[in-house]
This record gives C-alpha cells, sequence and structure tokens, in this order.
C-alpha cells in the first residue's frame, strides 16, 4: 500500500497543488475539494497545527529601540535639509517584539517551508497593488489557529462530503477547521 496518493500529478505538481490548497484552509477556514486530495490536505494541516501548538508559547518578548520616521498631520515624512541633501527626521522608540526561542524558530521554519505567502487585497477591488498587504501565515499560526486547539489532542479537521460531481463523478468535499 502506497504511503501517499499520487492525484495523477507528477511530484512537483503534487506538492505544489498540496502546498497551495493547504495554505488556503488555513487562511479562510475551509476549503472546498475532491475526497481524494482532501484527505492528503488533512494529513499535512493537522501536522502544521500540533506543531503550532506544541510552540505557541515558546518565545520572549524583549524591548528594542527602533527609528521611526517622524510624519506630519497628512501622514508623509518630514524631512530636513542636511549639508544641501534632504534627509528624513527619525524618532526613536521603544518597541516590544517577540523574540522566538530556537524550537519555535525551527518550527517557524517547517511551516513556511510548507506554506505559500498570502498577500491579501483590497474588497473594493481598485488599486490592488497599492493597498495590498502581506499575511505572515506562521504568525497566524502561532497566534490565532494554535491558542482554539490548545486543549484538543488532534482531529483538527472536519471533511464534510457533498456529493458526485457533474462532469467527471469525482466525490467533492468540504474540508474545514473545526
Amino acid at each position: 500500500m502506497a504511503k501517499y496518493r499520487k492525484l495523477g500529478r507528477t511530484s512537483s505538481q503534487r506538492k505544489a497543488l498540496l502546498r497551495n490548497q493547504v495554505t488556503n484552509l488555513l487562511y479562510h477556514g475551509r476549503i472546498k475539494t475532491t475526497e481524494a486530495k482532501a484527505k492528503e490536505i488533512r494529513k499535512i494541516a493537522e501536522k502544521l497545527i500540533t506543531l503550532a501548538v506544541k510552540e505557541k508559547d515558546n518565545f520572549v518578548e524583549v524591548t528594542v529601540k527602533a527609528k521611526v520616521a517622524k510624519k506630519d498631520d497628512k501622514g508623509k515624512r518630514i524631512k530636513e535639509n542636511v549639508n544641501g541633501k534632504r534627509v528624513t527626521v527619525y524618532d526613536e522608540v521603544d518597541k516590544t517584539i517577540k523574540k522566538d526561542n530556537p524550537a519555535r524558530l525551527n518550527a517557524r521554519r517547517k511551516m513556511l517551508s510548507v506554506l505559500y505567502p498570502v498577500v491579501e487585497t483590497p474588497a473594493d477591488g481598485r488599486k490592488k497593488r497599492a493597498n495590498t498587504k502581506k499575511v505572515d501565515m506562521a504568525a497566524k499560526m502561532f497566534d490565532e489557529i494554535a491558542p482554539k486547539y490548545t486543549d484538543r489532542k488532534g482531529g483538527y479537521t472536519r471533511i464534510i462530503k457533498l456529493g458526485a460531481r457533474h462532469g467527471d463523478g469525482a466525490e467533492e468535499v468540504i474540508i474545514e477547521l473545526v
């Protein structure tokens, strides 16, 4: 018996497909796909969530000094002339950041080796490039998804069967986070 389903694709195509679907499942919370793909997605997603649950509190908060550009009331940077050049003016601010311990850093890197980067676009549909922002999926796993499942021993996903698809008759399902 095989350890995994080949899904009628080459290994690189299969890996890309599963990475994409796992990323979408963890970002959106539920996706619609075929039963065979859902069973493969479940394996990967459950391992990532388990990793996040184990390492969610494994960090140290550190205070650092950061340079932040001064801004005017319109939100533009304030600049002044220094030796004939226009230079941005900076303030020093104390910031508290989370510094990962080695085990959590390793878990973050394992997650990022599977998850694709996610870019959020605005809902209005205009100026898509100007208003986009990148989502740190590893941080989302540690901060949002892992706290939901701290008291759970496994079984983080649910597969709901929808029936056969018109056209090829493939069994369709919805896979979602519990």
